[in-house]
């Protein structure tokens, strides 16, 4: 079988890429199935391994068989009882057994010529399945194995227990991995030969064959030999391929920008405070990467209220210092017209001119930004992926600025970067993201945190508050907006379902909307983008009649800056993810007030949301937050990580494999010290471990040179 028409995929993988329909027993209707849970092509089912394991080597005589197990039983047919003709709803009965007692198997719905076939009177059968006790005799129903004394082989083993999709069986997923495995060829080796003695792991093909036959429940732990082998692999695919993106991204030559410092002082000067030594330390890395001649890709991660917004500005002010210009992006009009409010009064000090476009900028106006942008007369824009429009033109982008970078794709920041010539980009993240996944996830670019908080930022005060007291909280907030505070209402997270998500929060604004009238507002993510500002900007002003009390889903981001807002009320708190908690709680207290946090949980709670819910109380450490919230949920589920283009690992649990990611990572960066071109036989080996988990980016970059 060939590879595709310009693929350079070696053959000895091309088995592993056909559809799955080239799997014995998989039509077109079952390759529906397969496809829905692991994908079109063989090497899914290679990934998919057990979650758990029935034995079926307990072989009793049938009077010894306990009931409630999992039993394998050799017997003799001795008479079978079929239903009563046009009864269906009696079962088929077959009594069983051997020299100690018997065994009734039930079978409801059978087809009689297959049972009579499968089990004929006087014949020994060999049995498996769990054995129950039913008016005081044994019986089994539906047993998993019938096969003939020479087939004991195929039942008396150890079982993989696959995870399914509705509609998928056990026995069809089984067989169909059992012929992905058999397609499996010997790889050339790409580990290095003294790391795999030292950890004692086995050879790639082996680890996969071990791995989908399990011994013992030890065998299903992510950290057993095999295991690890096999997420290792996948590490070390992920770490080289981000490895070989970065040094061609650092290849590329960018431009040399290093400004006279006279518009940064000017605004450091106007700044009510001092930076903290984190931002300092931040806009140093910044201003020697544009100061060299490698293009800048930096991921900037401040915890909420860590002043990212400041260094942004200032590290644009070095590019319009040098003559050109800098924009930034963020993801919604709301979050835009913030930092637009917050950037101008220090931009209009330093004689900056700074101008804001979104989709909301029509006619004569953006026709005068248009051209402002154009010619050069404005060399500071915020905007929305607005910026990103055919028909925008900059005289000369040197330096682009990403928020929430996860809420854009990689298309729309590269089509930013693309309105200018070489441009230097910095993309920042609110969510403290744990050194594990920033490895996995960002690997590719330069990384700077900024881990203090401006003096004078208050901690907010968290309390965890049992639910039964849903009424006095509420009460307590009435009061609380009486005497002029503004309060978030956050409702739980019941399922991946908005509906249901809008139903609690609807429920909850009804029952509040009764108590307080017009000082309740609502927001979700069914909303259109225009009335969920529209609300949430009457919230964050102080107009007369604007909601006070103001109640949202969480599929929608509550990160708009509210000076005024003091309490943050979080129902089912023990549902959410910490760093999501700790992003909520992040959004009160920052007028100079102090803050208050309230996690209202149901009883009884389960030590893993006990010590996330006390972890919060204990630290505002948002750093420290999302790497409990790794250890204690996994990668996936941290707040966004699904959303957010975050890789999501079929072999590798990151809060278990933490130590392989780090070795995976100085691994990778010794690859390409050493063979950058992938050339040596490791090298030549390593480029097959890239085809074989699919890591399309770095396999381009390493065929364009």
């Amino acid at each position: 079988m060939a590879a595709p028409k310009g693929s350079l995929r070696p053959e000895v993988l091309n088995p592993l890429f056909a559809k799955v329909t080239a799997l014995k027993g998989i039509g077109p209707r079952l390759a529906k199935l397969v496809e829905k849970l692991l994908g079109d092509k063989v090497v899914g089912l290679l990934w998919h391994l057990p979650a758990g394991l029935i034995d079926r080597r307990f072989s009793p005589k049938v009077s010894d068989a306990p009931p409630g197990e999992v039993v394998t039983l050799t017997v003799e047919v001795l008479a079978h009882s079929p239903p009563p003709p046009g009864n269906r709803r009696v079962p088929y009965r077959v009594t069983c057994g051997d020299e100690t007692g018997r065994v009734v198997l039930v079978f409801f719905h059978a087809k009689d010529d297959y049972l009579e076939n499968a089990l004929p009177i006087g014949e020994t059968r060999v049995i498996s399945g769990k054995l129950e006790l039913f008016d005081g005799r044994r019986q089994m129903t539906h047993p998993d194995h019938i096969v003939s004394i020479t087939d004991i082989a195929l039942v008396k083993r150890v079982e993989p227990v696959y995870p399914l999709t509705a509609g998928l069986s056990a026995k069809v997923l089984d067989k169909a991995i059992h012929g992905a495995l058999e397609r499996a060829p010997a790889l050339p080796e790409w580990l290095d030969a003294e790391f795999k003695k030292q950890r004692g792991w086995p050879d790639w093909r082996s680890a996969l064959t071990t791995a989908h036959a399990p011994a013992d429940q030890e065998a299903l732990s992510p950290l057993n030999i095999d295991r690890s082998r096999l997420a290792y692999d996948e590490l070390l695919s992920n770490q080289l391929a981000l490895s070989l993106v970065r040094m061609k991204t650092r290849k590329r030559r960018g431009r040399v920008f290093t400004g006279n410092g006279k518009l940064r002082a000017q605004v450091m000067a106007a700044l009510p405070y001092k930076l903290t030594a984190a931002q300092a330390r931040t806009l140093a890395e910044i201003a020697a990467d544009m100061g060299s001649e490698n293009r800048m890709l930096r991921l900037l991660q401040g915890d909420v209220g860590s002043g990212k917004t400041v260094v942004a500005l200032l590290a644009m002010l070095i590019a319009v210092e040098a003559g050109s210009q800098a924009a930034l992006m963020a993801p919604t009009e709301l979050l835009a017209h913030q930092h637009f409010e917050n950037l101008k009064p220090f931009a209009t000090m330093a004689g900056v001119r700074l101008e804001i476009l979104t989709g909301r900028v029509k006619g004569a106006v953006r026709a005068e930004i248009m051209e402002g942008l154009a010619t050069g007369k404005i060399p500071l824009v915020v905007g929305t992926h607005a910026l990103v429009q055919k028909d925008v033109e900059f005289a000369d982008l040197a330096f682009a600025v990403i928020d929430e970078q996860h809420r854009f794709g990689v298309e729309q920041r590269l089509e930013l970067a693309n309105k200018g010539r070489d441009t230097d980009m910095l993309v920042m993240t609110a969510t403290p993201i744990p050194r594990t996944l920033a490895l996995t996830a960002y690997g590719d670019m330069d990384s700077s945190r900024l881990d203090e908080k401006p003096p004078g930022r208050k901690p907010v005060d968290t309390r965890t508050v049992n639910l039964e007291r849903l009424h006095e909280t509420m009460d307590a907030m009435g009061r609380a907006i009486q005497k002029g505070a503004k309060v978030y209402w956050v409702c739980p997270l019941i399922e991946e379902s908005e509906l249901i998500d809008l139903a609690a929060a609807e429920d909850r604004y009804a029952m509040l909307k009764v108590r307080y009238g017009s000082d309740v507002g609502l927001i979700h993510g069914r909303m259109k983008p225009a009335e969920r500002d529209s609300v949430m900007e009457a919230f964050a002003s102080n107009t007369i009649g604007g909601p006070k009390l103001l109640v949202a889903t969480t599929v929608i981001e509550v990160g708009v800056d509210v000076p005024d807002a003091t309490i943050m009320v979080v129902e089912h708190a023990e549902r959410f993810g910490l760093s999501q908690l700790h992003q909520l709680r992040g959004r009160v207290g920052r007028g100079g007030k102090e803050g208050t946090c309230l996690l209202l949980y149901a009883p009884p709670l389960g030590e893993t949301a006990k010590a996330r819910l006390s972890i919060l109380r204990q630290t505002e450490d948002g750093f420290l937050i999302a790497e409990e919230d790794l250890r204690l949920r996994g990668g996936g589920e941290m707040l966004g990580t699904r959303q957010s283009g975050l890789p999501e690992f079929k072999l590798a649990n990151l809060s278990l494999h933490a130590d392989l990611v780090a070795i995976a990572s100085d691994d990778a960066q010794l690859i390409i010290a050493r063979d950058s071109e992938l050339q040596t036989p490791r090298g030549q080996a390593l480029r097959t471990l890239l085809y074989l988990f699919e890591q399309d980016d770095a396999i381009r970059m390493l065929r364009s040179g």
